[in-house]
């Protein structure tokens, strides 16, 4: 079974011991104050006295007894033009109680008593109507069975059908009526506390999914001091209806000035896979008219449970850069780790940690998460451990550079499917360190993929990098060098899968530029930009993580899987936005500095080599290319030579090397630019 993204809770499989999954706490009523709420999560619940209970139950069994025999009553005067013949009457108070009788039986086996009535939704519709059809049959079994010397018990069909509608569309409407009752109170019963509390008027831009959602919850709770006087929407249709009591005003062109109009100075987006240029127009509308504008948390984090529909926060470049939703091939990516023993190298970095995350939720057999940071290993772990408690979950402290730990390690658990996300990334640091760059993203890659080959792991999926095309620094080039031997490494293991995913920068990771610039803008200035016209790829964390998990599913052995990156996005339009989003104005409350191109890197990045044939696959934002290019005099041959040169920290020979077997690289060989490697400033 494909899961859902609504499931939390983790189920193992048939006899093994696991650990009871952790119930979700109990809801608060409605309109519970959070100090109410924090009192109620610590305090014992107070019970109704039992008379109060067993009445209110009675009262409802009752109401249900009288609707049923309402209904049967009724058609029986519908069969008959309100004109009973006196023998039919005789009939039918024979029939009433056997009629009653079995769609109080139905009405009990489907569980429908259990339905809350003042929380009654569409949602229960279906199990009505499947009662309804339930409770003909035994009726019509007699109808049909008996022969004419029992027409005592021989309910006319039309009666029978009449009945089965009026019956249990009766019980439904008493559960609507009494939820109608109960939201027109607790409506009225809000208006008395926004007389005593002054509400902020607000706009809630999206009238779809997202924006019922948040409706509700705004009016469901009275301690968010917030009025929704309209919604805006783009969609014609919606224009002039109402959602919750709530009227669409206009669309987002009207924006300003309803605004006005009515003294609305704060918004809500609430568009759950609202795309970046909307964001954009829309946040560019309210900065020229000073409104606020908020956004709900993304909806996958909602379906997720990570966050409630009511944490409204503050527009992000986060949303401006990559708000778009990734929808998964859920049957490939739970056939790909369904029942399997998974391991992720590097699960304390940004797309690690992000990828245990997201494994969870397709059920595998185990998960390995492999570090060599300790503090790093530990809160992946912590955090693991409490969203998914039953998850067979194994943290292992480890360098994949150590071939004999991960011998053991791969001997012990056996793994069937390995993302191997660990690297040096960080395009500076490994200008000044190529040594390290050489034996972490080469050297360890070979050992890890080799082992795999061994262990007859199923699939090993490398994680790369833009910078791997045609690259101007150690980082890119030892990416690159990791790619050639993967694919090299196919044709030696062919029960294995070997393949590797390339894509560009991801927001927010470790080292980006995005925490960069937030925390120069926080001291007052200056961001600091390399070059005005230095532009890169941007996707976000999680968008990366499930792109990687589809493309490992999806990959053939040998293939480079490139991830659709969209427009690229020059970095100072990335500062100017961040600036703005801070409330402050570009180069006249915070200065931009250009400091110039840093060693190793290039103006623009790309995502695949001529000749690389990238194509289609049946994923729109996933490609597939073959590697153009091996490694001359093979594997072995290279290896040895680089690990030589890395142990002396030759970093001019380093280059040259590279710069021979990578005739696509372009390293900086010039005099004085190869091995006289400064700093330089950040972003």
């Amino acid at each position: 079974m494909v899961p859902s993204l609504e499931t939390s809770d983790y189920r193992p499989r048939e006899g093994t011991e696991q650990a009871a999954p952790r119930m979700p706490p109990r809801p608060a009523p409605v309109g519970m104050s959070s100090v109410k709420r924090d009192m109620q999560s610590t305090q014992s619940p107070k019970r109704a006295p039992f008379w109060s209970r067993y009445f209110y139950r009675e009262a409802q069994f009752v109401l249900d007894l009288a609707a049923l025999i309402a209904s049967f009553v009724i058609s029986y005067l519908l069969r008959f033009d309100f004109v009973v013949p006196h023998p039919e009457v005789h009939r039918a108070l024979a029939q009433l109680p056997l009629v009653v009788l079995t769609e109080l039986v139905i009405f009990y086996m489907t569980g429908m008593n259990a339905f809350v009535w003042r929380y009654i939704s569409m949602a229960e519709v279906a199990p009505f109507a499947r009662a309804a059809f339930y409770s003909t049959l035994p009726l019509l079994a007699l109808r049909l069975g008996l022969s004419e010397k029992y027409h005592l018990w021989r309910i006319p069909l039309s009666v029978i059908l009449m009945n089965a509608v009026f019956a249990f569309g009766g019980l439904l409407a008493l559960r609507v009526l009494r939820r109608a009752l109960y939201e027109r109170y607790e409506r009225n019963r809000r208006e008395a506390q926004r007389e005593d509390i002054s509400s902020e008027p607000i706009f809630l831009v999206g009238a779809g999914r997202a924006g019922v959602l948040a409706i509700r919850e705004i009016q469901g709770r009275g301690d968010m001091r917030l009025n929704v006087v309209g919604f805006i929407d783009d969609d014609p249709l919606k224009l002039g209806t109402v959602i919750h009591g709530v009227r669409v005003l206009g669309t987002t062109s009207q924006l300003a000035e309803l605004a006005r109009e009515l003294g609305v100075h704060q918004v809500i987006i609430t568009i759950a896979e609202a795309n970046r240029q909307s964001i954009r127009r829309i946040v560019e509308t309210c900065e020229r008219t000073r409104i606020k504008a908020r956004i709900i948390p993304g909806l996958f984090d909602i379906l997720q449970g990570r966050v409630a529909i009511s944490r409204f926060r503050d527009v992000q470049i986060e949303d401006l850069l990559g708000r778009v939703a990734v929808h998964l091939d859920q049957e490939a990516v739970a056939e790909f780790l369904s029942d399997k023993v998974v391991m992720v190298t590097g699960s304390g970095g940004s797309i690690g940690s992000e990828l245990v995350r997201q494994i969870p939720r397709f059920q595998p057999r185990s998960l390995l998460l492999v570090e060599r940071s300790e503090p790093a290993l530990f809160e992946i772990q912590q955090e693991l451990r409490q969203l998914w408690p039953s998850l067979p979950l194994f943290s292992l402290l480890a360098d994949v550079g150590d071939e004999q730990r991960m011998d053991e390690l791969l001997a012990a658990h056996r793994p069937q499917v390995i993302l191997h996300a660990a690297a040096h990334k960080h395009v500076p640091l490994m200008e000044l360190n190529p040594g390290e760059a050489i034996k972490n993203n080469i050297f360890a890659t070979h050992t890890l993929a080799t082992l795999a080959g061994r262990f007859e792991v199923e699939a090993f999926v490398l994680i790369s990098t833009d910078k791997a095309v045609r690259p101007t620094s150690i980082m890119g080039a030892s990416k690159r060098v990791a790619e050639l031997m993967i694919q090299e490494q196919a044709p030696r293991f062919p029960k294995s899968r070997f393949l590797a995913v390339r894509f560009g920068n991801v927001i927010g990771s470790t080292g980006s530029v995005v925490p960069i610039f937030k925390r120069q803008i926080e001291r007052g200035g200056p961001v600091t930009v390399t070059h005005p016209e230095m532009q890169r790829y941007f996707m976000t964390i999680p968008e990366a993580a499930q792109l990687v998990l589809e493309a490992g599913a999806i990959g053939g052995s040998g293939e480079i899987l490139i991830l659709d990156m969209g427009q690229p996005i020059k970095i100072v339009d990335l500062a100017h936005d961040m600036i703005r989003l801070s409330g402050f104005e570009p180069d006249k409350d915070v200065r931009i500095v250009f400091t110039g191109l840093r060693p190793g890197e290039k103006l623009q990045e790309e995502l695949s080599l001529d000749g690389e044939g990238v194509d289609h696959t049946r994923h729109p934002k996933v490609f597939v290319g073959r590697l153009n290019g091996r490694l001359p005099g093979g594997t072995e041959s290279c290896l040895e030579r680089l690990g030589a040169l890395a142990a002396h920290s030759e970093s001019h020979s380093l280059r040259v090397f590279l710069s021979e077997i990578l005739p696509e690289a372009q390293l900086g060989l010039e005099p004085g630019n190869a091995d006289d490697v400064r700093p330089a400033a950040n972003a």
